[in-house]
């Protein structure tokens, strides 16, 4: 991958950025897509992992996927608001899928959402149970998705910990002593665009962790780093995310870029 120099602020650096967690394959894209894509090769966002969701947009994932491997990583599995009554029917989509010979970098995004809805509670903790255990036996990680349930969903991780147990905890916003917890059952945190609001907690917590144990993301179209706050998001600002980061650990924004893809990297086993 040929990085790319670009300027952000007053620096002007080569980077060679990974969002780990772009749905860039939504709806809200299909005006423009394009040149969203485009702009996120330009500001050196060179690989984007595709988190699934559900049946509704898979395949807009896998086209895009399939459209450009070198740069569009598929994954599959099954979103926590996804889960409803019918769930053991998209839990078997998802089987099929990792068992069809196509190549994926992750299970996810899975994970507990009690935010919303706490109807299906229940049945939201059995599919992230059953996709843990598949992405293990696959050696593939996990990209979770935890809404109002850190605590509850630590403790679900617990029991399934070993060393076959990888992944992200996605868009995190726990406490350090949490941080340290995900960590140590073998997880990655996600940093995105809440770690440049100005009354979030993440830059304290981001703080005391080694960015060994970072990578970053930006969830487009949602949670668009300041000063696009409140817009649809786009993986071209994950610089922006890197620009705090580098000031909340006070080296360059090209360290950032470096450590944060090398870790992106060996996670998702690319190249």
């Amino acid at each position: 991958m040929v990085p790319i120099a670009i300027g952000i602020g007053c620096w002007k650096i080569e980077m060679d950025f990974i969002d780990t967690h772009s749905h860039i394959y939504s709806e809200e894209f299909d005006v423009d897509r394009d040149e969203a894509i485009r702009r996120c090769f330009e500001a050196g966002v060179n690989r984007l992992i595709l988190p699934d969701i559900d049946a509704t947009s898979r395949q807009a994932m896998l086209s895009l996927a399939d459209s450009d491997p070198k740069h569009f990583f598929a994954c599959a599995g099954l979103h926590p608001t996804s889960v409803d009554g019918s769930y053991l029917t998209a839990l078997n989509d998802v089987e099929t899928m990792l068992a069809s010979g196509r190549q994926f970098c992750a299970v996810g995004e899975i994970g507990i959402d009690l935010y919303w809805d706490q109807t299906f509670e229940r049945e939201q903790f059995d599919a992230f149970a059953v996709q843990v255990r598949w992405a293990k036996d696959l050696g593939l990680p996990v990209i979770i998705h935890i809404r109002n349930a850190i605590e509850k969903t630590i403790a679900a991780l617990e029991p399934l910990a070993d060393d076959r147990l990888r992944g992200v905890f996605h868009c995190f916003s726990g406490t350090v002593e949490q941080a340290r917890q995900a960590i140590s059952m073998g997880f990655l945190l996600g940093i995105g665009g809440v770690l440049t609001f100005k009354k979030s907690d993440l830059p304290a917590v981001v703080e005391q962790i080694d960015i060994q144990h970072l990578i970053l993301e930006t969830d487009c179209p949602y949670l668009a780093p300041v000063p696009h706050r409140g817009q649809r998001n786009e993986s071209s600002f994950l610089p922006l995310v890197a620009q705090k980061l580098a000031e909340i650990k006070q080296i360059s924004v090209e360290d950032v870029a470096t450590h944060t893809t090398a870790n992106a990297e060996k996670l998702f086993g690319l190249s």
